[in-house]
């Protein structure tokens, strides 16, 4: 409990190791967590190369990293669930219990959040880190610390596709962008017994992956045009994607649920026109605020279209539960391991995709201080 080295994002692109306050106690509704493994999300890259996202600026140095698993080391009186010693996937985002979003079972709307690595609270790429102790979930004995920092994107996952998406047994989705995130909400719609699910993506070798991690049906994306409209460009890529895939509006053939994880305006022009009559669209990706859609397809096919913002109740117990169940397997994307001293090496990688030696990067994982990447 000597010192709490810390990786802080300064300002765009410029980091450093600082050591940070050793938190010396908890709350009655608090716990202390060592972080064993911390996962590199999209957003922790995009604050370290733009500085912000959206309204969330940072002004002042931040810690970086959110998805997290560690062990228990501090256990305020109130809880019970967990004890010292515990394995525990961490949910980094704190509300304030009170207001309507809270008490309806919305927590992830609170007006009042304190999200780890979101301006301008800190995050879990630490030594420790102090959260709520009902935010702290146990692992299985057979899941590993890293099993337990993928539970975040994972819950993201989980809320899409079951929660927000309410997907069913026997139903068809597809899903646009093959990044952790995609994939994750496709492993969620395997796990609860789909009929069919379609990957599209412009990069084949994520659509490869895509099809070799959940027997994803792959579609590549035409080429647009010159000079071409986005939204000719996307009625013209639809058509076809809906002929080479056999897919129909209605009935066995079409799609119930589409979650578009790119953010892309084309992908999701593509994905209205796609999505069943009646169906269901969720938005995951953030990409341009301003995009422009085809209305007549929301309103003639009453497409129910839901945007989605991380995760709320139930989502990491369930999250938990389909990888213990065996019924996801995460170890596949984690491709690349880096020790808490080489987490700008992790960053830069993630940034481009690749890392030096021209392996695609799914998902890097950041070790704690003093633990090896090889203890999972």
């Amino acid at each position: 409990m000597s010192n709490n080295p810390s990786f802080v994002l300064r300002s765009i692109e410029d980091v450093a190791y600082e050591e940070r306050p050793v938190p010396e106690s908890v709350s009655d509704t608090e716990v202390l967590v060592a972080i064993k493994k911390t996962g590199i999300c999209g957003s922790d890259v995009h604050y370290y190369v733009h500085g912000k996202i959206g309204d969330f600026i940072v002004k002042d140095p931040m810690v970086l990293g959110h998805e997290s698993a560690g062990v228990i080391t501090k256990v305020g009186a109130k809880v019970k669930h967990v004890k010292v010693g515990d394995k525990v996937a961490v949910e980094p985002g704190s509300t304030c219990r009170i207001c309507d979003s809270c008490k309806s079972g919305r927590y992830n709307l609170c007006p009042d959040i304190v999200f780890a690595a979101t301006p301008p609270y800190d995050g879990t790429l630490a030594r420790y880190y102090r959260v709520l102790g009902d935010l702290t979930y146990p692992l299985p004995e057979h899941l590993t610390l890293e099993d337990g920092a993928m539970m975040e994107p994972l819950s993201v996952g989980v809320h899409s596709v079951s929660n927000l998406g309410n997907f069913k047994f026997g139903q068809s989705i597809a899903v646009f962008g093959c990044g952790p995130v995609g994939l994750l909400c496709m492993a969620v719609a395997k796990a609860l017994g789909a009929r069919r699910i379609i990957a599209a993506d412009i990069v084949p070798s994520r659509l490869e992956f895509a099809k070799s991690y959940v027997g994803a049906e792959p579609y590549r994306p035409l080429s647009p045009n010159k000079d071409e409209a986005k939204l000719d460009y996307s009625k013209r890529n639809a058509e076809n994607m809906k002929k080479t895939l056999g897919i129909e509006d209605r009935g066995a053939n079409a799609i119930d649920l589409v979650i578009d994880a790119s953010g892309a305006e084309v992908s999701i022009q593509t994905a209205l026109y796609v999505v069943g009559t009646g169906g269901t669209m969720v938005q995951v990706g953030m990409g341009n605020p301003n995009v422009q859609i085809d209305l007549s397809q929301l309103m003639t096919k009453e497409v129910a279209y839901k945007g989605s913002f991380r995760y709320t109740h139930g989502d990491y117990p369930l999250a938990i539960s389909l990888v213990a169940q065996g019924k996801i397997d995460l170890k596949p994307l984690v491709t690349h391991r880096y020790n808490f001293e080489d987490a700008i090496a992790a960053f830069k990688a993630t940034r481009a995709g690749k890392s030096d030696d021209g392996k695609d990067v799914i998902k890097a994982i950041i070790s704690g201080p003093d633990v090896s990447p090889n203890d999972l």
